[in-house]
């Protein structure tokens, strides 16, 4: 993730000792110094994180079928969107596997856009202070070892089948105790947080699955509580309004915790701070304690500088597109330092030339992630009405499209009609289609939407994404515009998953 650090010992030189490394950062915080000689012992053996974003088929015949299997085996439980809330189950499955999750500090994650690029920013961050890291984040855009990483890479096929098969029998001992099986999530996050303690990790990142309150992953007394913006999804589960969805995701927010608040609506701020009023949290909200201060385009990505719990980070290179990226940026940042204890308990700034390191190297499958020029087919995984707009603003901020075909295929369960218009400034034309899965809507349901939203004649059918894929770079390529048009796939996780694999890039 980072390159080493000048006062580095070589990780293979036997005399580099855990005594050593503890001596050479004594102007360090003490607690911190032996955390951090311990992550560093370790790496002398487990080797540096290769940083692999979305892993591709295991080559050995017989892993990947019994990686099959196990996908296999967790697809027979309950889905993700099939939820009984409560924490039940899965705080059975840590008691019986001996509380793995207790055996290191975490950032929990929350909020309704920008939690798997925030997770993978404060991952970078931590790194880059040579902490070990796991983290936890879901959807997967491809591969299903995705959702678990160690030190910024997924965690290998063979250990996640190993960790699969070490839990399994302490899941279905749960299984027969309770009146209903611990769900497919469920069981990925006690493969989590069982990978995190044997690893073993120096911090967890974790992102929620939905909401907060009843979510599996809030087993965790985390130490730092993160919440990205809030906006309208998974209504029928969490809430009508932005306050009632907050008051789900609040649910994170432990007692003496730090909470790192983004940008919100102020009803969803005020149910915030009233939870963290109630368990004595600090709060540290975005545009007064730390935001964003300037940011310019790059090639490449943005130019930020970033005002910090602890002071100002100038020029820092962020390779990602989008306002909201510089947002989650300044997020990302705090939730580290109120972790280093940096605005509470200490009035420093953390190492810029490693903070800087560590955002050069973020990378952020599936959100605005440009995988073939000629004409340039950029995906991104927006989901909602708020997602589509940042997308379109960051689309049309750094890219200078004359022309932009939008490919989407969505979920049956979302507000399509306000994605569609979030995208209709943007779009030329729009190719809808629909994805594998049961929840994708079905492609002439969304075309009659589209419809109404674009007008006949800038809609087309294309029920398979391989079609769907060639007509929008067909469409992009009419009127001599072949260098100045492009292709938006989005819509949905899982589409630009499948996209992905389609284009190449698998």
């Amino acid at each position: 993730m980072s390159e080493p650090r000048p006062d580095r010992h070589d990780a293979s030189d036997p005399d580099d000792t855990f005594e050593e490394i503890v001596d050479e950062a004594t102007q360090r915080d003490p607690d911190l110094a032996v955390i951090e000689a311990g992550s560093r012992t370790l790496r002398a053996h487990s080797g540096q994180p290769q940083g692999e974003a979305v892993p591709a088929r295991p080559a050995d015949p017989e892993t990947d079928k019994a990686l099959r299997a196990v996908e296999q085996e967790l697809a027979g439980r309950w889905g993700e969107t099939k939820l009984e809330p409560s924490v039940t189950r899965i705080a059975a499955l840590m008691d019986v596997l001996g509380e793995p999750q207790r055996a290191y500090p975490s950032i929990h994650i929350t909020g309704t856009n920008g939690k798997t690029s925030t997770a993978r920013m404060i991952e970078a961050l931590l790194n880059a202070f040579e902490l070990r890291t796991g983290r936890y984040t879901s959807p997967h855009v491809q591969s299903i070892t995705e959702r678990i990483s160690l030190d910024g890479s997924p965690i290998a096929a063979e250990r996640f089948i190993e960790t699969y098969e070490d839990i399994k029998p302490y899941v279905e001992m749960v299984d027969a105790q309770q009146p209903y099986r611990l769900s497919f999530f469920e069981v990925l996050t006690g493969m989590a947080y069982a990978a995190f303690a044997d690893a073993p990790v120096d911090v967890a990142v974790v992102e929620v699955g939905m909401g907060g309150t009843w979510d599996a992953t809030n087993v965790i007394d985390s130490t730092v509580a993160v919440v990205t913006p809030i906006s309208l999804d998974h209504t029928d589960r969490l809430g009508t309004t932005p306050a009632e969805i907050a008051g789900e995701k609040s649910g994170i927010i432990k007692e003496g915790a730090t909470v790192i608040l983004a940008q919100q609506p102020v009803d969803a701020a005020q149910v915030m701070l009233k939870k963290a009023v109630e368990v004595d949290a600090t709060v540290a909200r975005e545009g007064m304690e730390f935001g964003v201060t300037s940011r310019e385009i790059a090639v490449g990505g943005q130019l930020v500088t970033l005002r910090g719990l602890g002071g100002e980070y100038e020029e820092i290179f962020l390779p990602l597109h989008g306002a909201h990226q510089a947002h989650n940026a300044a997020v990302a940042l705090a939730a580290v330092e109120a972790f280093f204890g940096i605005g509470a308990e200490q009035a420093r700034s953390l190492d810029i030339d490693a903070i800087r390191k560590a955002f050069a190297s973020v990378l952020s499958p599936g959100r605005l992630e440009v995988v073939r020029s000629s004409p340039t087919v950029v995906l991104d995984a927006a989901h909602n009405p708020a997602g589509a707009k940042a997308t379109a603003d960051g689309i049309s901020e750094a890219f200078s499209f004359s022309r932009l075909i939008g490919v989407v295929g969505t979920s049956d369960d979302k507000d399509v009609r306000g994605l569609l218009e979030a995208f209709e400034p943007i779009f030329a034309e729009i190719v809808v289609t629909q994805n594998s899965t049961p929840r994708a809507m079905d492609a002439d349901t969304l075309a009659a939407i589209a419809v109404e939203v674009f007008g006949d004649d800038r809609v087309q059918v294309e029920p398979r994404l391989d079609d769907a894929l060639e007509a929008a770079i067909t469409l992009a390529e009419e009127e001599d515009e072949y260098a100045g048009a492009g292709v938006l796939v989005t819509g949905s996780v899982i589409t630009v998953g499948e996209a992905r694999l389609l284009l190449g890039r698998g």
